[in-house]
């Protein structure tokens, strides 16, 4: 059974007219170690500790900012906000379709509030807490291309003709801000798009994108990059390894801070949440120490959509049943300008390295199948073929050792139309990093209420390569990472956490 609300009544939770107010008590484990006759003997503790958490229940007028807002992703999610708020539904070659949100973990997606009469209640995964509505967020952003969004929508060439038809008044008068360009951080063949550039310094481009940043007319502003992968960005002592350092590189135009890195630091100065949705370290170590410092949010990197979603679904289930995955080889081909871009050896470096982490802390969970520092051949191939566009093939070859020395190969193949797999995961992370701004909590012996880590694993879900706080392990397998995230916010309203346990039928 679906219900469209609810609310929780319980002693716990209290509403007031400005926020909800919640006390939950966290079961963990404290772990213990000893050595005895030379071995070490473990002594699991479980333990309860108890949290308040208070969410302001004020959603604010909200601007999205996207980095790269006339590419493929930016003008296909603006396109299919606009298309859902308008009510627009349109003629394809097999039926009319009306506009929805499928795909987006906010907008689409439910989950389990109880059961009633021995069946199962699920409600939106939106009812949990007070979300901005999609249909309300002012776009905007920047572009190194001076194309409108109705004609960006159209070089896309993502949506079905009718519906860009209805679209186009829509869209014909939003124009990107000019954008930071730097050649020498994407492929070669991304100049000719290159014609609506901030000029200056780079200490001069941050300053015109703080500018930017400031004349929204919204209550709060998130800003997350999906422009073009970058390479990766050398660090280095003196360099990008201290706040310190990274501003005083800034000031002496250093060529080796990237435009994603400046993007972020006008952010993190104007603590204004920021999301990497490309596979480049946008986050050096001086910038993320000062995101900490400065206590803003940032989050990333890459968009976890196709391929990656599976693989860590995949891997996790195998693993999980005590198979033992050996070899893992993915093969990806598309045309669009994603992979024209990708197709130059520097920039593509940044997408193997998100994809080829994934499987790590499933693989380190299982010490039966893997000895210590063992690990899965794992290689990754992306081509460029033009003439597929935007929608992308993805191949994979799963080799496992199962029982008495035997094999098991699974081979899959995925037909990725990756801007709209894209889009919901972006309009995702922007709510959810907006929701997580207005979420504190403390434990029982604090005093004073704080946020979430400036670093946000919240949005780990929706990321191929999860940035983490220094010294926090890095979860990819995909359950655990939706878990995590509904948990934390059922807790906010009192809700116990999911565990399948339903001990109530038993």
């Amino acid at each position: 059974m679906f219900i469209e609300s609810f609310k929780v009544e319980s002693p716990n939770v209290k509403y007031t007219e400005n926020e909800i107010h919640s006390v939950y008590d966290y079961q963990t484990t404290e772990l213990v170690h000893e050595s005895k006759n030379g071995a070490y003997q473990w002594t699991v503790k479980p333990k309860t500790v108890k949290y308040e958490f208070k969410t302001d229940t004020h959603v604010p007028k909200l601007g999205v900012m996207l980095v790269g807002w006339g590419g493929n992703n930016g003008s296909t999610l603006t396109a299919g906000v606009i298309a859902n708020r308008e009510g627009i539904s349109w003629a394809t070659k097999e039926k009319v379709q009306q506009a929805n949100y499928f795909g987006s973990l906010t907008q689409a997606s439910s989950i389990r509030v109880g059961s009633f009469n021995g069946e199962e209640i699920y409600a939106p995964f939106k009812s949990l807490l007070p979300m901005v509505n999609p249909e309300e967020i002012v776009f905007g952003g920047w572009d190194i291309s001076d194309m409108n969004l109705a004609d960006a929508m159209g070089r896309a060439k993502v949506l079905d003709i009718d519906l860009q038809k209805q679209l186009r008044p829509f869209m014909e008068h939003m124009v990107p801000l000019p954008g930071i360009y730097d050649p020498d951080f994407i492929a070669a063949n991304q100049g000719s798009r290159a014609n609506h550039l901030i000029k200056g310094t780079k200490k001069e481009q941050l300053e015109q994108v703080i500018k930017d940043i400031r004349e929204n007319k919204v209550d709060k502003v998130v800003v997350l990059w999906t422009a073009n992968t970058e390479r990766y960005s050398n660090v280095a002592a003196g360099l990008n390894d201290t706040t310190e350092n990274l501003m005083s590189s800034l000031d002496k135009n250093e060529a080796e801070i990237s435009p994603s890195t400046l993007y972020a630091i006008a952010c993190v100065l104007e603590n204004v949440p920021f999301i990497n949705g490309s596979p480049q370290n946008t986050f050096v170590p001086g910038l993320i120490e000062l995101a900490i410092k400065r206590n803003s949010l940032i989050g990333g990197d890459d968009f976890k959509s196709g391929q990656t979603k599976m693989k860590s679904v995949l891997v996790d289930f195998l693993v999980g049943a005590g198979i033992k995955p050996t070899s893992i080889v993915s093969y990806n081909h598309l045309g669009n300008n994603d992979g024209m871009n990708l197709s130059a050896p520097q920039t593509f470096r940044s997408k193997e390295i998100s994809k080829s982490n994934v499987v790590d802390d499933m693989v380190a969970s299982n010490g039966i199948l893997f000895e210590s520092g063992e690990h899965p051949d794992h290689v990754v191939v992306i081509k460029y073929v033009p003439y597929v566009g935007d929608s992308k093939r993805a191949m994979d070859e799963y080799t496992s050792e199962i029982f008495m020395g035997g094999k098991n190969t699974i081979v899959m193949h995925n037909t990725c139309e990756d801007s709209l797999l894209a889009a919901p995961i972006i309009l995702d992370l922007v709510l959810l990093a907006e929701l997580t701004t207005r979420i504190e909590f403390k434990a029982e012996n604090e005093g004073k209420f704080h946020s979430f880590h400036p670093v946000a694993t919240l949005l780990s879900y929706l990321s191929k390569a999860p940035l983490v706080p220094p010294g926090t392990p890095v979860v990819n397998a995909l359950s655990k990472q939706r878990a995590m995230l509904e948990n934390i916010l059922r807790a906010c309203v009192g809700l116990a956490p999911e565990n399948n346990m339903i001990l109530e039928y038993k």
